[in-house]
This record gives structure tokens, sequence and C-alpha cells, in this order.
């Protein structure tokens, strides 16, 4: 399939993940394992071979308490004065040796910024339905009940959750921060906290002191360009099986959201391998284009590959979606 891209204003979120696995952080062995040791002692009386079996020393790994904070949003959320509910989204990976709950706390006061965002209520979620952002799947956070307990080297998707005061002005900055903090204990590396480990070992406070944050940040008047490709494809049965010949049919949505204006927005996608652009076929907001350039937004281009190309202005949200068609034929 091809790729759209958007020249000029583009904002990509990072995709987020929700309980599961996670690129494995833990520190060595697993809390709880018994590490076993016998010595063997062999000799010769005359003729015979004895052996002699020592007796076993069992040493049970104790419990380190680690964790990470992860932001996954991008650097700058764009926001517009009086929105609501606008999430920052984190990752909270267990990095100790075992399994542990974590405490979540946020906090929108940082100080340094422009405006303190408005913790909503409820403020803290997991992105239960893994899809990134806020919706009704996700379940809320409430201390104390549904602390999540991580396995060593999984992790969990965390939304913290603000209103946008209706003050802030275009450029405003505002801060806010999700902290996680080991629910057996935290503070001062190699503190420990004697049998309340993995199998009943001690939990020792590892290098990040069981306890870690990470920051977000709103910027106000901040825009993002968001596009949506789908295909339909018809085949010269009346079908929609991609035979040879059978013709593909793209529809590319593009919209800026948020407040200020996303300047020289330009839409540009390449022909896909095994296929050739149906000319005539290039229309934006149901209007068709011309193939030719310069002499209407849009334009059909060998080189340096085959490519289509509408150039959309300045987009903000009052401009509404912009649509985009065009269709190519299977080789």
């Amino acid at each position: 399939m091809s790729s759209s891209r958007l020249l000029g204003a583009v904002c990509a979120l990072t995709a987020c993940i929700g309980f599961g696995s996670n690129k494995a952080l833990a520190v060595g062995v697993p809390a709880g394992t018994d590490i076993t040791n016998t010595a063997e002692v062999t000799y010769a009386v005359g003729a015979t071979t004895a052996t002699t079996i020592s007796n076993a020393v069992v040493v049970k790994v104790a419990e380190i308490l680690d964790v990470a904070v992860t932001r996954q949003s991008p650097a700058n959320t764009a926001v517009s004065a009086s929105s609501t509910q606008q999430e920052i989204v984190f990752t909270v990976t267990n990095t100790g040796n075992g399994p542990e709950a974590f405490r979540l706390v946020m906090d929108s006061a940082i100080g340094a910024d422009d405006f303190d965002p408005t913790p909503a209520s409820p403020s803290i979620y997991f992105d239960t339905d893994a899809s990134g952002d806020l919706s009704p799947g996700d379940t809320p956070y409430t201390p104390g009940t549904n602390d999540p307990l991580l396995n060593r080297d999984t992790s969990v998707t965390v939304l913290v959750v603000n209103d946008i005061p209706a003050t802030v002005v275009d450029g405003n900055v505002g801060i806010t921060r999700l902290t996680a903090d080991a629910r057996t204990g935290s503070g001062t590396s190699g503190t420990i906290f004697a049998g309340q480990g993995a199998s009943g070992t001690d939990a020792v406070v590892g290098l990040s002191g069981a306890l870690a944050f990470g920051t977000g940040q709103y910027q106000v008047g901040g825009v993002t360009v968001t596009a949506v490709k789908s295909q339909t494809v018809v085949d010269q049965f009346g079908g929609s099986r991609p035979l040879p010949t059978a013709r593909i049919n793209y529809t590319v949505t593009v919209q800026a959201v948020g407040t200020g204006n996303a300047a020289n927005t330009v839409f540009s996608d390449d022909i896909p391998a095994n296929t050739t652009y149906v000319p005539g076929t290039l229309r934006l907001n149901s209007t068709l284009l011309s193939d030719t350039a310069a002499d209407d937004a849009g334009e059909f281009s060998s080189t340096p590959g085959p490519h289509v190309r509408v150039a959309l202005g300045t987009l903000n949200q009052a401009s509404g979606t912009q649509t985009i068609q065009f269709a190519v034929t299977i080789n």
C-alpha cells in the first residue's frame, strides 16, 4: 500500500500499549529463585574409589524494587482554551526483579510554566482498550483499590487527564506529572524492607529509589494535522477481489485540529508498486483536479516516482475535513 505524507504541518502520535510485556529491563534473576549448591569430594581408599556429598546450602534471591515512567505522547500536546479531558500518555514499567504493585499520583501544579492544567475527575485512567487515547473503555484509577500489579519486565499504559483553563492564550505552556512508586516502599537505594519481597524474601530499594516520574506538556495554540486513508477494490467481474486489472479507489481525509494555522500544507501520495494511476481521478472535496502541474491545486507526476500531489494551503480547525480521492489499477 502507498504511504501518505503531509509536508508542512504534521503530528505523529506514538502508539502505546496496555498491560503487557515490554523490553526486558529487570534486574537479574527473578526474586524468590532458590540458588542451591552442594560440594562433592572423591577419594581413593586402596583400590576403592569413594565419593562424599556435602550438605546443600540454599539462598533465595531477594527482590529489588525499581520502576520507570516514560512519556509516550509528543513533547507538546496541542490544546485550546477551555478544552476538556486532554490526555497525556505514559508507560509505567516494573524494572525490578519481582511482582510489585505501584501507587500512581498526578500533579499539575508544577510551576515553571505558564498555567496549571486542571486535573479532570477522574484524572488518571488505564488505557484498558489499548487505543492510545481516552475512550469509554478505559478504566479510572482509584488509589489503593486498583493499583497496577506488574510482573517483572511488564508495563501498563496510563493516561493523565486535565482540563485547560479558559484564560490561557496562544503559546502558553502547562506541565503535568505522573509519579509511580512501589507499594512495598521506596527511598534511598539499598533500603531494606525485611521479609516483604517475593516468596518472603527481603525487598531492597534499587537504583531508581523505587520511585519514578514522567512529565508531559500542553501547548495552547498548537495545531495538529491528521491523515486517514481508506480503500475500496472493484474487479472486472463486479466483485471486490484485488485481481490484475482491478481498480483500487483511495480516499484520504486530512484535518487540522487545535488552534492556530498549519501553513503551506501539501498532500503527497506515492502510487504503489505494481499499480498504474488512473488519469483524471484526482479530486479534492469532490471537485475534479487536473493531472497537470500548476493549473490548479492538484497534479500527477511520474518523477522522481509516480505520485499525486495536492496543495491544501493554510489549514486550521475551521477549514474542516479535506477529502482527497484518486484511483489506480492493479497491473
